[in-house]
């Protein structure tokens, strides 16, 4: 068998090293000096929700600038430090903590070339602390029309029209499916979700996408306890929902928190009531519905 020539060689290890780059666990985004992305690695797709092919080649969007603001430093010990806190944020619009380390690429006679940024989410902040404590994060592009439609809801309420009510509701899995399958299968499974839901509104029941994995149910709700059997009707649907990825079948849960208006009560508040009641389940565990009873103190 002939020997490989070294080119060949090289261009084997090249590519050795790419694939052992693709599967590192935290995020890679090489540049060049031009500040242009040249290798964006899977984990980078799932964390941040951007897929190569919408890096590759060009500078970083500007949601995710954080990332080649960091700062500089040659490649040493500190390089294994886990890195300064930046904010970028995610494609579908929620903000992304990530610790970031950046170091200065260079070639064989020390010029430099460009940069790395090795990054990861610190996922423990992120699944429920965002936004702020008891704040209602503002929609993003893509979801204005859902706060004119809630907005002109609240005002039909005020002018005496039906009761009006909110249901918050979070894929339990999100986290967890970025993780373990990417970006990709995420938000195949909240399109999936997002189906299931829309399928079952009743008339008059307007469901939106907020945020992330969460979506946003306004409903009209009659007395008693008709707004949490509406929700647990939500939750046992979300149960049902058929979800494959590749032949894997995955099993999805929501967490859900509802609130109904009071007298009185600004549309701000109403929102971060529904939102905390959400939040209150899905630190129950998920799978799990919290109605909200009364205005907070």
């Amino acid at each position: 068998m002939p020997m490989k020539t070294m080119g060949a060689c090289m261009a084997d290890r090249a590519e050795l090293v790419e694939a052992a780059l693709e599967v590192y666990r935290e995020g890679l985004a090489v540049l060049d000096e031009e500040e242009r992305v040249v290798f964006w690695n899977r984990a980078a797709e799932t964390i941040t929700g951007y897929p190569v092919a919408r890096v590759l080649g060009k500078m970083l969007p500007g949601p995710l600038e954080a990332l080649s603001q960091c700062p500089v430093a040659d490649a040493d010990v500190r390089f294994a430090h886990r890195g300064p806190l930046v904010h970028a944020q995610h494609l579908r619009g929620f903000d992304l903590p990530l610790a970031t380390r950046r170091i200065v690429l260079r070639d064989g006679l020390g010029e430099r070339i460009g940069s790395a940024a090795v990054f990861h989410c610190l996922e423990q902040s992120a699944a429920l602390a965002q936004p702020g404590e008891g704040d209602v994060a503002e929609p993003t592009e893509g979801q204005t029309d859902l706060r004119e439609r809630l907005e002109e809801e609240y005002e039909r309420w005020r002018d005496g029209g039906e009761r009006l009510a909110i249901l918050w509701i979070k894929a339990d899995q999100g986290l967890e499916l970025r993780r373990t399958h990417g970006a990709r299968a995420w938000e195949a499974m909240l399109d999936a979700v997002e189906r299931t839901l829309a399928n079952a509104l009743l008339s008059g029941e307007e469901l939106g996408s907020w945020s992330g994995d969460e979506f946003v149910l306004v409903t009209r709700p009659g007395p008693g306890d008709i707004l949490a059997k509406r929700a647990q009707a939500l939750a046992g649907l979300a149960r049902t929902t058929d979800f494959r990825w590749w032949g894997d079948r995955i099993s999805i849960t929501v967490s859900v928190g509802g609130a109904a208006v009071q007298d009185g009560e600004p549309l701000p508040e109403l929102l971060k009531r529904a939102r905390q009641a959400m939040e209150d389940s899905a630190y129950s565990g998920g799978n799990h519905v919290t109605v909200a009873t009364g205005r907070r103190a």
